[in-house]
C-alpha cells in the first residue's frame, strides 16, 4: 500500500540511521506518510551514497548497522512513519576488493570460483582486467606481501590464487598467473571483461536474473519487508537488468502484493511505462509535466532567437543528443562494443561498430523490452539507415538479430543503449545545448518550451487513472539543479531581455571559445543567486567536463577551464559586471518565490505520492551531485517550524515554503478522500490562463503561472473560479462562499491556496 507522501533522507557515514532516528519526530509533526531512505546494506568505506554495496547480507556499519537500523526502525513506528527502502540491484562495488568478499573470490579463482556465475563476466575475453595503474605502470610496479597471499600497488591490495607463488617469485610473475589483469586506468576503458553500470568501471553488474543470485543479493532485503515491516521499494537503475520484467515478476512475488514497488525509470516523451507489477516511477516524468506548465510557451521565439545570436547554436536537443550519442558510444563504451561484435561474429568490425553506435544514437527511449517495443527499434534502425548510408548493408544485416528476443546480443544491446541514452543524453547533450536549462532536467523534454494548463491538466487525468500511486518528485539526488533554481530560471523565459543583457555582459566581459557555455554560466548564476562561489566553481567544473566541448574528464583543457572559472570571479568581483546581475537578480526574486511556492503545491497535490527531498521544505539552491547532497539542518528546520503560528511572508527564510509544504501534507495525510480524482477547474477573465487550478475530489489547488507577465497584465482584475460550495483555505484558514469566486481574493495574502470542501 502506498504512503500518503514520502520524505528522503541521504543515509551516510556522517548523518547515520541514528541520526535519522532522531529526525524522525519532524517529519512526522511535517505531515509525511513514509520516510524514505537511500541504500542501506554495507557499501564501499567511505562511500557517501551507497549505491556500491559489497555485503546484501547486513545493514552497513558505518551507516549505523544492525543497531542502527533496529533504533531507526522502532523510532519510525513510534512516531507512525512508514519506510521505503532505495534497493540496487543492478551492480555492487569493487572499487575495494579487498571489502566486497565476492568479488574477492572471483579474483582468486577465477571461473572456478563459486561466485563466478554472480558477475557478466565475459570469461572468452581472457582475464578480468582492472584500470588500477598509473598510466606509466605496468605489473613490474607491484609488490607482493610477505606471505605471498597479496599482490599490491599503493593502497590497492588484489589476491592470489593457492599454488600461484613460491619464495623468490616476482610480483610480475605471480600477477601472470592469476584470472586477472591490471593495466593503467587509461588502457581499462576498452578491455573491461566485466559489464559494469554505465561506464563506472568500479561497479560490476549482478546477474540477478539467475534465482540462486536473486535469492543472495535480496536477503536482506526480504528481511526489510518481511520481519522488519518496509513498506516499499526504491529499484535502482532497472534498464540496466537483462530482462526487467522479469526481475519484477520475482520481486513482488517475494515480498507479496501489499509492497509499494517503484522504479527509477526515465520515460522519454510520448513513452508510457512498462507493464511492470509495480506502482509507477520515483517521478522524473511528473517533475518534467511541473516544470512545463509553469514556463511560458510563448517565450520560445525570443528565448530560441536570442540564444541563437549569442551562439550560433541553431540545433535542437534532439540533434544535440544523438551527436552526443554517437560520441560517448565511440569513446565511453569501446569494452562493451567489443562484447556485442564477438556475439554478432560480423565480417566487419568497423562497420558493425558504426551500425550500433548509428541505431543506438537513433533510439528515441532508453531501450526496448523484446518483444515490447520492436517498432522504437525499427524506427531506430530505419533512422540509422538514412543517417548513416555507408554502412546501410551493415544495418540490413544486423537488424533481424537486434529485433530478435531469442538472440543474446538483442538483450546486450538493449543494456548498451540505456547507457549510452544516460551518458549521451542526461550527462552530455544537457550541458551542451543551453538554449533554456531550467528545461534541461533528468527525464526532461527540452525541445518542448513549456505548455499551456490545458495540456497539464490532460495528463494528469491520464496519471490519475493510469498511475495514481507513482512518485512525483521535485528535487532528487541525481537532479541536475535544484527545483527553486528550476523555478528562478522558469522566470527568466518571461524577462528575454534580462538574460539577454546578462549573458552578453559575460561575453563581452570574457568571451569562451565555447559561447554556448557562457549561456550555462549565465543561467546557473541567475538561477541560484550569489551564493557561495566555491558551489559554482565545482558545479562548472563538473558541467564543462560532462559536456565535453571544450574540455573532458579524459582529456582536461586547463586553458578553457581556467577561463570559465575566471568568468564566475569576473561576475562576482567586477563592478559592471555584479550591477547586471544584482540588477536582474531583484527583478527575479518576487516571482521567483511565487513560482517555488507553485511548484511545490502542485507537485504535493497533483495525483501520485509526492516525495519531499531532504530540505526542499524550505528554499533550495542546490545544483548537481555532490551540491545536492550537502548536509542538511535538521535542527535548524525544526526551529523554523516551531516559529510558525500563522500564515508568513514569502520572504529569504523559506518560511512560506515550508507552511505550505506542512499543510499540504498534512491534508493529504489525514483526508487522502480529497485526493482521489482530479479535474480542472473553470476560469474566467483576462488573466484565466496565468492560474493552474484544479480540484482532487474536495481539495482544491490554486497556483500563480507567469507572474511577471500577470503583474504586467494588472494583476488579477476581473478573473475568476467557479466552484459550488463552501470553502477554506487551509494556509490562510480564510472561508470562501462558492459560485464566481474572485482569484484576487483567493491570491492576495499567498501565490497559492490550498482550499479544503467545508459544507460536507
Amino acid at each position: 500500500m502506498a504512503p500518503s507522501s514520502t520524505y528522503r533522507l541521504q543515509i551516510t557515514p556522517s548523518f547515520t540511521l541514528f541520526d535519522a532516528a532522531a529526525v524522525l519526530p519532524r517529519l512526522a509533526d511535517l505531515g509525511v506518510g513514509a520516510v524514505y531512505v537511500s541504500p542501506l546494506l554495507t557499501s564501499t568505506s567511505g562511500s557517501d551514497h551507497g549505491y556500491d554495496w559489497t555485503d546484501p547480507r547486513s545493514v552497513d556499519p558505518q551507516r549505523g548497522g544492525e543497531q542502527g537500523w533496529r533504533a531507526f526502525r522502532d523510532a519510525t513506528r513510534k512516531v507512525g512513519l512508514g519506510i521505503v527502502v532505495d534497493i540496487v540491484p543492478n551492480h555492487m562495488g569493487i572499487s575495494k576488493p579487498w571489502e566486497n568478499p565476492y568479488w574477492w573470490d572471483v579474483l582468486t579463482h577465477g571461473q572456478c570460483s563459486r561466485y563466478a556465475h554472480w558477475f557478466d563476466i565475459d570469461w572468452s575475453q581472457g582475464p578480468l582486467v582492472t584500470g588500477v595503474l598509473a598510466a606509466d605502470a605496468t605489473p613490474d610496479d607491484l609488490t607482493l606481501s610477505d606471505d605471498g597471499r597479496e599482490l599490491r600497488y599503493y593502497e590497492h591490495r588484489f589476491p592470489v590464487a593457492p599454488g600461484t607463488w613460491s619464495p623468490g617469485d616476482t610480483p610480475r610473475a605471480v600477477h601472470d598467473r592469476q584470472s586477472y589483469l591490471l593495466v593503467p586506468g587509461v588502457e581499462a576503458n576498452a578491455l573491461l571483461t566485466h559489464r559494469r553500470f554505465f561506464a563506472v568501471s568500479t561497479l560490476a553488474a549482478v546477474r540477478v536474473e539467475d534465482p540462486e543470485v536473486f535469492a543472495a543479493t535480496h536477503e536482506r532485503i526480504l528481511r526489510f519487508v518481511h520481519d522488519d515491516g518496509v513498506i516499499g521499494l526504491r529499484v535502482d537503475h532497472p534498464d540496466g537488468l537483462a530482462d526487467p520484467r522479469q526481475y519484477f515478476d520475482t520481486l513482488r512475488d517475494a515480498v507479496g502484493p501489499a509492497t509499494w514497488i517503484l522504479a527509477e525509470k526515465i520515460l522519454e516523451p510520448g513513452e508510457t511505462l512498462q507493464p511492470w507489477p509495480i506502482a509507477g516511477t520515483t517521478g522524473y516524468d511528473a517533475m518534467t509535466e511541473v516544470a512545463h506548465a509553469f514556463v511560458d510557451p510563448d517565450a520560445a521565439t525570443d528565448i530560441t532567437a536570442g540564444y541563437l545570436g549569442r551562439t550560433g547554436d541553431s540545433m535542437s536537443m534532439a540533434q544535440h543528443g544523438v551527436a552526443a550519442k554517437r560520441m560517448v558510444a565511440a569513446e565511453l563504451f569501446p569494452a562493451e562494443m567489443t562484447r556485442l561484435i564477438s556475439l554478432l561474429d560480423p565480417v566487419d568490425d568497423e562497420s558493425t561498430v558504426a551500425t550500433l553506435s548509428e541505431i543506438a544514437a537513433q533510439l528515441r527511449v532508453y531501450r526496448t523490452y523484446l518483444p515490447d517495443g520492436m517498432d522504437e527499434l525499427a524506427q531506430a534502425i530505419a533512422g540509422a539507415q538514412v543517417s548513416q548510408p555507408r554502412v546501410a548493408e551493415t544495418i540490413a544485416a544486423l537488424a533481424p538479430r537486434l529485433l530478435d528476443p531469442a538472440e543474446e546480443a538483442a538483450h546486450r544491446f538493449q543494456q548498451f543503449t540505456g547507457a549510452v541514452m544516460a551518458k549521451g543524453v542526461e550527462d552530455t547533450a544537457y550541458y551542451r545545448a543551453n538554449r533554456f536549462i531550467a528545461l534541461n532536467e533528468v527525464g526532461g523534454n527540452p525541445d518542448r518550451f513549456g505548455s499551456p494548463p490545458g495540456d497539464f491538466h490532460a495528463r494528469q487525468r491520464v496519471r490519475a487513472q493510469d498511475l495514481p500511486e507513482s512518485m512525483t518528485a521535485l528535487s532528487t539526488h541525481d537532479t541536475k539543479r535544484g527545483e527553486d533554481v528550476r523555478a528562478r530560471l522558469a522566470v527568466l523565459a518571461e524577462l528575454p531581455d534580462a538574460l539577454a543583457e546578462f549573458a552578453a555582459a559575460l561575453g563581452d566581459a570574457l568571451p569562451l571559445s565555447n559561447p554556448s557555455f557562457t549561456e550555462f554560466v549565465a543561467q546557473t548564476l541567475l538561477g541560484t543567486g550569489p551564493i557561495d562561489r566555491t558551489r559554482i566553481h565545482d558545479h562548472l567544473t563538473k558541467a564543462m567536463r560532462e559536456a565535453h566541448d571544450g574540455t573532458s574528464w579524459m582529456n582536461p583543457n586547463p586553458d578553457f577551464e581556467d577561463a570559465v572559472h575566471a568568468l564566475v570571479d569576473l561576475a562576482y568581483d567586477d563592478a559592471a559586471l555584479r550591477l547586471v546581475w544584482d540588477r536582474t537578480q531583484a527583478t527575479l526574486r518576487g516571482p521567483a518565490r511565487s513560482n517555488s511556492l507553485g511548484h511545490k503545491l502542485v507537485q504535493l497535490t497533483m495525483p501520485g505520492v509526492p516525495d519531499v527531498y531532504q530540505g526542499t521544505e524550505i528554499w533550495d539552491d542546490s545544483l548537481c551531485d555532490p551540491d545536492n547532497r550537502r548536509p542538511v539542518d535538521h535542527a535548524a528546520l525544526a526551529a523554523l517550524a516551531t516559529g510558525l503560528t500563522g500564515t508568513p511572508p514569502v520572504d529569504g527564510t523559506g518560511a512560506a515554503k515550508l507552511w505550505v509544504t506542512r499543510h499540504a501534507l498534512r491534508l493529504r495525510h489525514d483526508r487522502p478522500d480529497l485526493f482521489t480524482g482530479y479535474q480542472s477547474v473553470s476560469l474566467l477573465g483576462p488573466a484565466a490562463s496565468h492560474c493552474l487550478a484544479f480540484d482532487r475530489g474536495g481539495a482544491v489547488t490554486v497556483a500563480t503561472r507567469l507572474p511577471v507577465a500577470l503583474a504586467a497584465g494588472g494583476g488579477w482584475r476581473g478573473t475568476a473560479m467557479l466552484l459550488a460550495g463552501r470553502w477554506r483555505d487551509v494556509l490562510t484558514g480564510r472561508h470562501l462562499d462558492g459560485g464566481t469566486i474572485e482569484v484576487a481574493r483567493v491570491l492576495d495574502r499567498l501565490p497559492v491556496a490550498l482550499l479544503r470542501r467545508v459544507d460536507e
